[in-house]
């Protein structure tokens, strides 16, 4: 492909608004570690991969793996991949869009055969992308089973978000479209303990590990909260963290302690901690009979 100014190319380009994506329920991947696990783990959702001959000598496992999988591999000049996305960085895929449903997720929470205890990121109406698509990726990374985008939070298929998750938008399901309420209301009905995490908590973090990491031996000063539990982790905006409103939903609200001057925590970096400190609780049960 040698044309920037082609139908395909601008095709390509037109995903990077929401209109598009919607109409054509596909989204873009742009960058290689993106489009490389995609190409692993959702080959099924894969419909095109365009590369550069510079990109594709850099990452050969991408274009070995897609054509493994028998995808539409276009080698591509770098004008072509610049004027689809000034982010492609030469490696670039068209991906049809995913809706899991929230009934699914929380029946496949709920499993009896289930080997641990489940965890569940929950945004309420988180706007800003990288947000969004760092606590995916923390998400995975801790081990959680799903992640909720509730309310009037960004669109998980905006390019920003999807860069964001570094390609864990391919590994784990992302409820979308479903408000907070409902939300909650499911992953508690599939047995979920629920915890807003706000400065205002009453419970702190430190105390929950300390009873996790003790066994919770002794029952005099073990908290209402076992983080041993299955748990849905609740994450407001960045601007004004959760709502009154919100926080009533929760069965308890943690704070993260703050030991030195910063104010608060950054949204993406106070979700890692909290994810990290269930993920953590959790390890003796996985490693059960």
């Amino acid at each position: 492909m040698t044309n920037p100014r082609s139908d395909r190319v601008k095709a390509v380009r037109a995903l990077a608004g929401r209109p598009a994506r919607s109409r054509h329920k596909q989204l873009l991947v742009e960058g290689p570690q993106g489009v490389r696990e995609a190409v692993r783990h959702a080959p099924a959702r894969v419909r095109d991969v365009y590369v550069t001959p510079a990109a594709a000598g850099r990452h050969p496992e991408i274009v070995d793996d897609a054509r493994a999988a028998q995808l539409h591999v276009h080698v591509a000049t770098a004008e072509v991949l610049a004027a689809m996305s000034p982010d492609a960085q030469g490696v670039l895929a068209v991906v049809r869009a995913e809706a899991p449903s929230l009934a699914d997720v929380a029946a496949s929470l709920a499993r009896p055969d289930r080997d641990r205890p489940a965890l569940v990121a929950v945004l309420a109406t988180v706007r800003d992308p990288g947000n969004a698509g760092t606590v995916v990726r923390a998400a995975d990374a801790a081990g959680a089973d799903a992640v909720v985008l509730a309310g009037e939070s960004v669109d998980v298929h905006n390019p920003k978000v999807v860069r964001s998750t570094a390609g864990s938008l391919f590994h784990l399901p992302v409820v979308t479209g479903v408000s907070l309420a409902d939300a909650l209301a499911a992953l508690r009905g599939a047995g979920l303990t629920v915890l807003a995490a706000d400065g205002a908590g009453d419970l702190d973090l430190d105390d929950l590990l300390d009873v996790a990491g003790s066994g919770g031996a002794d029952g005099a000063s073990r908290p209402a909260v076992d983080l041993a539990a299955p748990t849905a982790w609740v994450f407001g905006n960045e601007a004004w963290g959760l709502p009154v409103e919100d926080r009533a939903l929760a069965d308890a609200v943690v704070r993260v302690p703050i030991r030195g001057r910063a104010e608060s925590l950054n949204l993406a970096t106070a979700a890692t901690v909290c994810l990290y400190a269930s993920s953590r609780a959790h390890r003796p049960r996985r490693g059960a009979a």
